[in-house]
């Protein structure tokens, strides 16, 4: 069994964050694409981090705070060949039902470290510590937006260290090239920055997309576009420390 190297301090094990490979996280089968921005888009609405380790500073438009910052993703909805008989005939095709959902580990400035996401249900708090919370998944993939977001209380981001943004995806897709995710982050009065995903893999079901570091109260965005097969291979590649349960549903502890 493997697991990730133990934090000693207290209070530091994560409950309910992973869970078997390959299943539904129950939280509604998001269909993706709502929210998609095309990466080939020249019309200079949009900042692009499409290569891994291209990186972005923003500051603070108004010289104090960002406001509320909201990550989003968003992805290709993928449609795949019926298997039933009438299907096969006419070569019809169906929604993949791709379940992605996005998430994300913390570090607060007093060395406090977490993860976001909805398995486990640690959907994090806004107002309080972290000042990170997300949202469910948009389940139809038809509305306008985002298709699962994270809001940031930019207000507070003084008190945030680093963001480390991730993906996870399971059941309907074959691999990450058909699913094409990207995440935007939007802030207010700036251009919103769609990070993707510079290289596709196979059979990998966990990719991270982008760090937002504090620097100097400003936000460093890189791209890191890297893929593991877990939560705890993804720890112990970036350093957080946490303790998560090898591939079971009832995985991760929160930490703060």
């Amino acid at each position: 069994m493997d697991h990730a190297p133990q934090n000693t301090a207290p209070n530091t094990a994560l409950e309910e964050a992973t869970r078997t490979r390959g299943r539904f996280s129950g939280r509604g089968k998001a269909l993706g694409m709502a929210g998609y921005v095309d990466p080939s888009d020249v019309s200079g609405q949009y900042d692009f981090l499409t290569h891994t380790g291209e990186a972005l500073a923003l500051s603070p438009p108004d010289g104090t705070h960002f406001g509320r910052i909201k990550i989003g993703a968003a992805w290709n909805n993928v449609q795949v060949p019926r298997t039933d008989l009438i299907g096969r005939l006419l070569q019809k095709t169906r929604p993949a039902n791709i379940d992605v959902d996005l998430g994300c580990l913390y570090e607060l400035q007093d060395g406090r470290r977490g993860a976001i996401q909805a398995l486990g249900d640690l959907m994090g708090s806004y107002k309080s510590l972290p000042h990170i919370r997300l949202s469910g998944d948009e389940t139809t993939g038809d509305s306008d937006g985002d298709d699962e977001c994270m809001y940031i209380n930019g207000a507070e981001w003084s008190q945030i260290s680093r963001i480390l943004v991730y993906i996870y995806i399971y059941d309907g897709a074959e691999d990450w090239a058909q699913v094409k995710p990207q995440i935007q982050i939007c802030l207010p009065d700036m251009k919103p920055v769609v990070v993707t995903l510079s290289t596709h893999m196979r059979d990998l079901p966990l990719c991270t997309i982008a760090e937002l570091r504090n620097v100097r109260n400003g936000i460093a965005v890189t791209n890191f576009t890297e893929y593991f097969p877990g939560h705890a291979e993804m720890d112990r590649a970036y350093g957080f420390g946490l303790e998560w349960a090898d591939g079971t549903k009832d995985g991760v502890k929160d930490q703060t």
